[in-house]
C-alpha cells in the first residue's frame, strides 16, 4: 500500500466513489423519467468503473508483478468502457434529436 502517497490514495478512493454515485444518480434518472436511454448510460458506465477498481487493488498489493495481468484487465477495461461511453452518447443524442426532428 506504500505504492501511492495518502492525498493520492485519497484522489483515487474518491474518483471511485464519485463514478459509483454517477452511476447510481443516472440509473435513478432513467428510471424516474422512463427514459431507457439514461438507464442504459449507467451500464454503459460500469467497464470504466472496473478499470478503476483495478488500479486501485493493483497499488493497493504495491504493484505486485504477481498482480500484473490487473494492469490488462484495466487497459481492457478502459478500451472497452470508452467504447460503451461512445456509444451511450451517441444513442442520447440520437434520442434528443428523435424529437426535434418530429415536431
Amino acid at each position: 500500500m506504500h505504492a501511492l502517497s495518502i492525498p493520492t490514495w485519497i484522489i483515487h478512493v474518491s474518483s471511485v466513489i464519485e463514478w459509483v454515485a454517477a452511476i447510481w444518480f443516472i440509473s435513478i434518472y432513467g428510471n424516474i423519467t422512463h427514459n431507457r436511454v439514461w438507464y442504459s448510460l449507467s451500464f454503459a458506465m460500469l467497464p470504466a468503473l472496473v478499470s478503476a477498481m483495478c488500479a486501485c487493488t493493483w497499488h493497493y498489493f504495491d504493484n505486485d508483478p504477481n498482480l500484473e495481468w490487473l494492469v490488462t484487465l484495466q487497459a481492457s477495461m478502459t478500451l472497452l468502457g470508452n467504447f460503451t461511453l461512445l456509444a451511450a452518447a451517441w444513442w442520447i443524442f440520437y434520442d434528443s434529436k428523435k424529437g426535434v426532428i418530429d415536431n
